[in-house]
């Protein structure tokens, strides 16, 4: 007979993965921040070009709609956060599709918190701390000290001698493709996003969160990282630099190489959301992606006026699987995509 109806975690991984959100409901029930839970289903999906998203038609009071599958809470917790909800967090399902491999999994759990009246450094320093909360104490750094930034652009003159937001998109073309052990003119109708993208993921990001910083084993130590280019901010606020350059008012945090948490200084301005969502259509329509429906509501939300603050959504499933020390995220999933 088959095993294939088996759970993908043993269950002694399942409850230590009990014991693990335990210990995060606790982190944010002595700093007075309340659990909700929102849809999985929305209005609109995500636009970013770097998520795709998952729909599916429904049968409504409306009649039959096409609803998605949210890729992050972020859309209703923000319609709260408008509505007057103050500090929050979630514990939620979330969908991408395509995502496979050994710390993804098409349905996650992404764990998504926002802090009205909180500054983006603040929110990175709380972020660390509930990371250090979960993670067994053998995979930390004894020197864990204040938490290191790193700005981007510094990030690729130490690891490529490029100033990435300078360097001319021929050459980064040819240095993404050449670093991702592609064949000449592979990457040549890509934009300077997609080798950025590949760039940081294949060269610079499995050596974040070590605690020797040219090593890519040990110890870990948290590692944020700042500064990203403005096309990058996503659903962030920009700045400038002090290169005179916008950027994005966001940071990654890692840990042993591993991406965990994506953090914004939020952006509350309703019309620049809804020209980024527009932008992000029109560049799905030049690469021949589907469009994806703009969330309305959210827009309306910030409309009506979404208070200053950060936030900031860390994926659980790759915390609990570092802190377990587990070598493939279905590792600590009852049952993974290929299992369900």
């Amino acid at each position: 007979m088959s095993d294939a109806w088996r759970p993908t975690a043993d269950m002694t991984t399942l409850r230590d993965r009990a014991r693990l959100i335990a210990r995060v409901r606790a982190f944010f029930a002595e700093r007075g921040v309340l659990e909700v839970e929102t849809p999985i289903l929305g209005q609109g999906g995500s636009t970013d070009i770097h998520l795709a998203s998952l729909s599916a038609l429904a049968r409504t009071a409306a009649g039959r709609q096409r609803l998605w599958l949210r890729t992050s809470p972020e859309f209703h917790m923000k319609r709260l956060l408008a509505a007057g909800s103050g500090p929050i967090y979630q514990l939620a399902k979330s969908f991408r599709d395509g995502e496979v491999g050994r710390r993804h999994n098409v349905e996650f759990t992404m764990l998504e918190w926002y802090r009205p009246g909180m500054s983006l450094a603040s929110l990175m320093e709380e972020t660390a701390a509930l990371i250090r909360e979960v993670l067994s104490p053998s995979t930390l750094s004894d020197e864990q000290g204040p938490l290191r930034c790193r700005p981007y652009r510094e990030l690729f003159h130490e690891h490529l001698e490029i100033d990435p937001f300078s360097v001319s998109l021929d050459r980064l073309r040819r240095l993404a493709a050449e670093r991702g052990f592609m064949p000449k003119g592979a990457l040549d109708d890509e934009p300077r996003e997609t080798c950025l993208d590949l760039l940081m993921s294949l060269v610079i990001e499995p050596t974040l969160g070590w605690a020797k910083e040219d090593s890519k084993g040990g110890q870990g130590s948290l590692c944020a990282v700042v500064d990203y280019p403005a096309s990058q901010a996503a659903l962030a606020r920009r700045h400038v630099d002090a290169y005179g350059d916008e950027v994005a008012s966001r940071f990654e945090l890692y840990f042993q190489g591993v991406e965990l948490a994506n953090g914004y200084d939020e952006l509350t301005d309703a019309a620049e959301q809804q020209a980024r969502f527009d932008e992000d259509n029109a560049q799905r329509r030049r690469l021949g992606f589907d469009e994806v429906d703009v969330d309305t509501r959210l827009v309306a939300a910030l409309a009506q006026g979404l208070p200053d603050g950060s936030g900031v959504a860390l994926g659980l499933d790759r915390l609990i699987q570092l802190a377990l020390a587990k070598p493939r995220l279905s590792d600590v999933l009852s049952f993974d995509t290929s299992g369900c």
